[in-house]
């Protein structure tokens, strides 16, 4: 049986395990760090030690693989090997079918400002594509809080406000580049019908089908464990229709 531990800050690990579970069968074990949530205001020293401290414990799992399910600390350190995957901006896919060439990589802001980001652009640069670094930081914000589930006219307003950017410079492809965004599909989608929109987990999922597809589990299990308080996130949890028992897991 193939077990996979997945983690990030919250609820953002949930939009690659629903992609993991779509394309194979495995023991998953889901750590939500919601003691460090957000990654996306730490610094490089900060996201080092959360890294090194969250892999350590999932360690004790015994999982045949990791997912760091988060863009935030994917691009800030270089954390992918054999065992471990990570998560980036999918820009080469993105370059394939934009039409205007202008395209937009929504990010937290540490992502925003991270050495990784910048050479990931430099490594994709050629002309005639333009990059469009946004941060999306309030955004990562809406889904964690679970106001996109109970304040939707609110959401819809701030998505209208925060991502004027896409109409202002034509941009007709955007990468969600935290995993928290997926959960903002539908909203996104509705304000702005002309774009599209790639969700990386699609990616990372196939990328772990590979490695495992002559070794799947005969069915998909799913652990959940926070570091923060069992009862709330139980309740965020239930709205998005998810009922397992939620386990409190400290470093």
């Amino acid at each position: 049986m193939v077990r996979i531990a997945v983690f990030d800050s919250g609820l953002g690990s949930l939009s690659i395990i629903k992609e993991m579970q779509k394309k194979f069968k495995a023991e998953i074990i889901y750590f939500a760090d919601n003691q460090n949530f957000p990654y996306g205001t730490k610094t490089v020293n900060q996201i080092k030690n959360i890294m090194k401290d969250s892999i350590k414990l999932l360690e004790k799992f015994e999982p045949d693989y990791i997912v760091v399910a988060s863009n935030t600390p994917s691009l800030m350190l270089n954390l992918k090997n054999d065992k471990i995957f990570d998560v980036k901006p999918p820009i080469k896919d993105a370059k394939l079918i934009s039409q205007t060439k202008n395209i937009g990589i929504l990010v937290t802001n540490s992502a925003l400002k991270s050495k990784g980001m910048d050479n990931l652009l430099k490594k994709n640069k050629e002309s005639p594509y333009k990059f469009y670094k946004i941060n999306a930081s309030n955004l990562v914000e809406i889904v964690e809080s679970g106001k996109f589930l109970s304040e939707k006219k609110s959401v819809q307003k701030i998505i209208r406000d925060e991502l004027k950017i896409l109409s202002e410079k034509n941009i007709d492809v955007v990468t969600l580049s935290s995993t928290h965004l997926p959960f903002l599909k539908k909203f996104l989608k509705k304000e702005f019908p002309d774009v599209k929109f790639i969700d990386p987990g699609k990616i990372v999922a196939n990328e772990i089908y590979l490695k495992i597809k002559n070794n799947q589990s005969n069915r998909n299990t799913l652990k959940i464990f926070t570091s923060g308080n069992t009862k709330k996130f139980q309740k965020k949890l239930l709205k998005l229709g998810i009922k397992n028992k939620i386990i409190f897991l400290s470093f």
